[in-house]
This record gives C-alpha cells, sequence and structure tokens, in this order.
C-alpha cells in the first residue's frame, strides 16, 4: 500500500538523517578546535604590555605615592598613556569608573584600564578585606601588590604564600589558588590570554548569588565599549 512504502522509507532514512547530522556537528567542533588551537600559537603577536614592565611601573607607583593609592593609581594611568600611543591601544582614562565585583565568593571593585580578546588591565582592590577562589582562567594572570598584603595558598601547600607592596603574584593559566587579601589591599592586575573566556567566572555570581543586575549592566558596558573600541583600531 502506498501509505505503508512511505512509513518505511521515512524510517529507513531516519538513521541516515540522523548520522548525517551528527558527522556535521563533529566535523564542526574539530574545525573550531584546530582554529582555536592555531590562534593559540599566533596570540603572543596581539599583546602590547610587558610582565615585567607593568612590574616596574607598579613599583614606581608606590614610590612616587607612597600611602597614596589614588596618586598611585593615576600615576600609572599617566605613565601608560604617555607610553602607548592611542592608534595603538585604547585606555580607559576616567579613574572613577569604579563598579563592583564578585567572583569565586571574593568582593571587591574594580577599574579597567584595558581590555581587548586578548589583554585586560584593571586596578583591584578593596579597603575592607575579602577572600575567595582565584578562578581556573585561559590567560595568564599577573597580580601586582600596590598596597595592603595578599596571601594565596594551593592545594598541597603547607605554608601560605604572602604577597605585600612591591610584589607580583603571578597565576599562570589552567591553575587555580584560594587567596585572601587584606583591609586596604588594592593591585595592579594584568591579564593575558583569550579574556572573553574569563567573563564567566567573572559574572557568574551575580546569578548565582547577589542578583546585582546594576553592577552587571556597568560591567558588560565598560568591558564592551573597551573592547569595541580596541577592536576599531585593530587591537585584538
Amino acid at each position: 500500500m502506498p501509505g505503508t512504502k512511505k512509513t518505511k522509507l521515512r524510517l529507513e532514512t531516519q538513521p541516515q538523517d540522523l548520522l548525517i547530522k551528527w558527522a556535521s556537528r563533529v566535523v564542526i567542533v574539530l574545525l573550531l578546535v584546530a582554529v582555536g588551537g592555531f590562534l593559540d600559537t599566533i596570540k603572543e603577536r596581539w599583546y602590547i604590555f610587558d610582565p615585567s614592565e607593568l612590574h616596574e611601573l607598579a613599583q614606581a607607583a608606590i614610590a612616587s605615592s607612597p600611602n597614596d593609592t589614588a596618586g598611585m593609581i593615576q600615576h600609572i594611568v599617566t605613565n601608560l598613556t604617555l607610553t602607548h600611543p592611542s592608534n595603538q591601544i585604547k585606555l580607559n582614562i576616567d579613574s572613577s569608573e569604579w563598579v563592583f565585583n564578585n567572583a569565586g565568593g571574593a568582593m571587591g571593585a574594580m577599574y579597567i584600564i584595558h581590555a581587548s580578546i586578548t589583554e585586560y588591565l584593571i586596578i583591584f582592590g578593596t579597603p575592607l578585606g575579602t577572600e575567595g577562589h582565584t578562578g581556573l582562567h585561559t590567560a595568564d594572570d599577573y597580580f601586582n601588590i600596590l598596597v595592603g598584603e595578599q596571601w594565596a595558598f594551593r592545594p598541597g601547600g603547607l605554608e601560605m604564600e604572602r604577597y605585600t607592596p612591591g610584589m607580583v603574584h603571578f597565576l599562570p593559566r589552567g591553575t587555580a589558588k584560594q587567596y585572601k587579601m587584606h583591609e586596604g589591599c588594592f593591585a595592579l592586575e594584568y591579564a593575558r590570554g583569550w579574556i572573553p573566556l574569563m567573563l564567566p567566572f567573572g559574572l557568574a555570581d551575580i546569578f548565582t548569588s547577589t542578583l546585582d543586575i546594576v553592577t552587571l549592566y556597568h560591567t558588560v558596558r565598560v568591558t564592551g565599549r573597551e573592547m569595541i573600541r580596541n577592536l576599531f583600531i585593530g587591537k585584538i
């Protein structure tokens, strides 16, 4: 009967369609992995900042404005503006543009100096102190202490790591620690790698804990604005 033949034909083609669909998905995933792996090998060509120079800049800021966090921040921003042309990289020079940051159980505030696809540079800290998880990231992180003190610990470490002004806490990508920032601790934080992949960690606490939609709006607004400004001049 005609109806029986059509039903049989559909039953025969369903496994073929399913196989083609899953084969296509596998090909797309493999292609994305290949492209991602290639981009990962060349991402260094888009870096502008140098970790050693930023460390020296942080130390110079401490020396120029001892016991004055605002003065240190101004020293850093002024120096970066003078040494990095605006046609090479875009910087956010509005040092009053602070937003809360809740991530990994820790809470502080950040001022985003630069954000692009492969780098970010921020001032992060809190006058109250905080503690949490660093996150497991796809970027190397350089945490230059300006004022205050930070402690850190990784599984198996029987003694804490202690970082004071002028020191840099380096966290290679793919590693995680517990950390604690004491009262009045602020740092110049530089990350280099795939920055968009860090954003879920940076925003997760908003959805699972604080429900602070205002902070979400300003974080996305400032981060997106700075990334787009840099993309317009070819800074990835």
